[in-house]
């Protein structure tokens, strides 16, 4: 442990408790970036100059059947991607384990496939353009994974490689070591607190750079380029921080200096790119 490392607040996962009913830090994190993320695509609609011939692709009150599509989308998808990408073996052996959301285990890249699938079914229920709704929802996305991370944070999981660097974290005190059976799952080294730089590079700055493209460059007036920069730039933010952050134990695409969040990245940045050529030749088919 280094002298300079700081120890892990003291921060109840809990964030209220009324009786028998619990409501976590985590839940509240979903709750926000889905609800801010409505409001945020609401507003996007309300300002017509910046879609193609003046025009929002959907009416504002189909916003909120669009929220129920990206709800499902980001807890099935999230969820089952988990057990299929990371944890296959342990949930074969205990199918029931995959119902228990509450428990934790979501997965980004699941949860990205689902979101995809809910943006398909809605777009060719309501008959509105594919491209454009991609767009409306990777412009609100960064929110969402913005809170997704302190929430991570908060949990002391998804913790970084250990580290000598000045902000180091020991993610460890009395109330992990107590919920955790008398140990600490992180140990007690300085480590990278990687959520934070997730959540800084993730959903900050990746939210302010598709701003200026949506208001600065009126991106949203060619359709699937926000989302192709959207694609592309979590990419190359999860895999940058995946070089600090500690892999997940035993799994076998842990390559070398690769890890598996990096390995599942790379097709989103491919994919991202693609969506990016493709808005700048005009495309629209």
């Amino acid at each position: 442990m280094t002298p300079l490392a700081m120890a892990f607040p003291d921060i109840d996962p809990v964030a209220v408790s009324l009786g028998p009913v619990t409501i976590k830090w985590y839940g509240l994190a979903y709750l926000a970036g889905l609800v801010i993320g409505w409001l945020y695509v609401r507003r996007l609609l309300a300002e017509s100059g910046l879609w193609p011939g003046g025009r929002a692709p959907l009416a504002p009150e189909k916003v909120d059947d669009l929220l129920l599509y990206m709800t499902l989308g980001v807890v099935l998808g999230g969820r089952l991607g988990y057990v299929l990408l990371y944890e296959p073996g342990a949930y074969l052996e205990r199918p029931l384990e995959i119902l228990a959301v509450w428990k934790g285990g979501m997965s980004f890249h699941g949860a990205l496939v689902g979101c995809g699938v809910a943006i398909l079914a809605f777009a060719r229920r309501n008959s509105v353009s594919l491209w454009s709704t991609m767009d409306l929802c990777a412009a609100a996305v960064p929110i969402g994974l913005f809170f997704g991370r302190l929430a991570n944070f908060i949990n002391a999981e998804l913790w970084g490689r250990s580290t000598d660097v000045a902000w180091a974290i020991v993610f460890c005190n009395e109330r992990i070591t107590r919920t955790h059976l008398g140990r600490c799952p992180a140990g007690t080294e300085a480590r990278h607190p990687s959520q934070l730089y997730e959540a800084a590079l993730e959903g900050l700055v990746l939210f302010l750079v598709l701003r200026v493209l949506t208001h600065r460059r009126k991106a949203l007036k060619s359709p699937g380029l926000v989302a192709g920069v959207f694609l592309s730039g979590y990419g190359l933010a999860r895999a940058l921080v995946e070089l600090v952050r500690e892999p997940h134990p035993g799994h076998a695409l842990n390559l070398g200096p690769l890890t598996a969040g990096i390995i599942y990245s790379i097709p989103m940045l491919l994919l991202g790119l693609y969506f990016v050529r493709r808005a700048r030749a005009g495309t629209t088919s």
